[in-house]
């Protein structure tokens, strides 16, 4: 077994770390505190071929592998989780066009989004659809040439600022979740609303709004796939995006492990460093053995996915223990940096609400369980 990473994807590490001093590290107090989203690094991460990384370059991609996109969204998060997860964002929503969309589709939207021309968003999460996506009210109906959609969709992602959406609505709902399709809507759709952002606890420069559809009229050619497979589209999107929250949750949690060792060593208790102390060193042993798991997981993971193998169950394992472990120990460098860790602007407390997401979002990790449960019990 090789657990050796190839020299371009440590090179690619290493031009990400740098790249972060330089850029990203210098505003993440800004981006938390203001809710702002950092546009200016996004047209730099788009520079250097980042936005599209496991595409191939006839689609505007970088030609990469799955795993370098996991290092880079690693080391982003590292750095800022929210930057991380707009990375994680813009590189899987290129999933879906890329295997279901027409060459046309492609050409007009896959290309732009994998360059960063634009931004995307995928819309499945409504107000009473979350975990149930079969409970989808959103509705699509052909009309001529054309598909109207009605409904609301809840918590979606870089909704403000996308210039197209995947929305999943239903075009029979007699048929459940195989009655879902899924499409392309750009942004300026007259009948297409964006609600406000919402006031989130953590990353709180991803921008997240409420989509609201009131008789929005698409072309039927934007139809992505076939009417019937939304609900395959999403959950297929779904498995690689929990490797990409996994990558996202490690960042977070070796960061957690890196302001937790920095400052055990400064900080003076009893006149000595508290590093010296064994319940802080056992503190740091626990963290370092749980980062190094999750990065294990995570990794084997986007390896099954660049193997051609099924890698469902791996993601789920990946996501499920990487951000429980970012949960668990972004609370123990709270911990360890005692009351200083308490008080806003300090990183370790902006990691610990940048974690909670994790074990929510592309699938919680009660579901994590089931599916989990479900593949070892075939």
């Amino acid at each position: 077994m090789n657990f050796q990473l190839t020299e371009e994807q440590e090179l690619v590490r290493t031009s990400v770390r740098e790249f972060c001093k330089k850029y990203v590290e210098p505003i993440a107090q800004k981006v938390d505190q203001e809710a702002y989203f950092p546009m200016e690094n996004f047209k730099r991460i788009a520079e250097q071929e980042w936005t599209g990384i496991p595409y191939p370059a006839e689609y505007g991609g970088a030609g990469a592998d799955f795993l370098t996109y996991i290092l880079v969204v690693e080391e982003m998060s590292r750095a800022c989780a929210t930057t991380g997860f707009t990375v994680m964002l813009q590189n899987a929503l290129g999933y879906t066009l890329y295997k279901f969309g027409t060459e046309e589709q492609k050409k007009k939207w896959l290309i732009p989004l994998n360059k960063g021309e634009m931004l995307g968003s995928f819309a499945l999460t409504e107000p009473g659809a979350g975990t149930d996506a079969g409970a989808t009210q959103s509705t699509a109906v052909l009309d001529g040439d054309e598909y109207v959609l009605n409904g609301t969709k809840m918590f979606i992602s870089n909704a403000p600022i996308a210039g197209v959406l995947i929305i999943v609505a239903m075009t029979d709902k007699s048929k459940g979740t195989k009655g879902l399709s899924a499409f392309i809507v750009p942004a300026d759709t007259p009948g297409l609303q964006i609600g406000k952002h919402l006031n989130k606890m953590g990353i709180r420069g991803s921008l997240t709004a409420e989509v609201i559809m009131k008789d929005c009229r698409i072309p039927k050619e934007n139809l992505l796939g076939k009417e019937g497979q939304g609900f395959k589209m999403a959950m297929m999107y779904l498995d690689g995006g929990r490797i990409g929250i996994a990558a996202q949750a490690l960042g977070i949690a070796q960061a957690a492990l890196d302001e937790s060792i920095a400052y055990s060593k400064e900080r003076v208790q009893f006149g000595k460093p508290i590093s010296s102390f064994q319940a802080i060193q056992w503190m740091l042993a626990n963290m370092a053995t749980d980062v190094e798991a999750a990065r294990f997981l995570t990794y084997h993971a986007a390896w099954c996915y660049d193997q051609g193998k099924n890698y469902s169950k791996e993601a789920a394992m990946a996501k499920l223990f990487a951000t429980e472990c970012a949960a668990k120990h972004t609370n123990r460098a709270i911990q360890i940096h005692g009351g200083i860790g308490y008080i806003k602007g300090h990183k370790v407390e902006q990691l610990y609400r940048d974690a909670k997401i994790t074990e929510i979002y592309e699938g919680t990790n009660e579901v994590m369980r089931m599916v989990v449960s479900g593949s070892v019990l075939r």
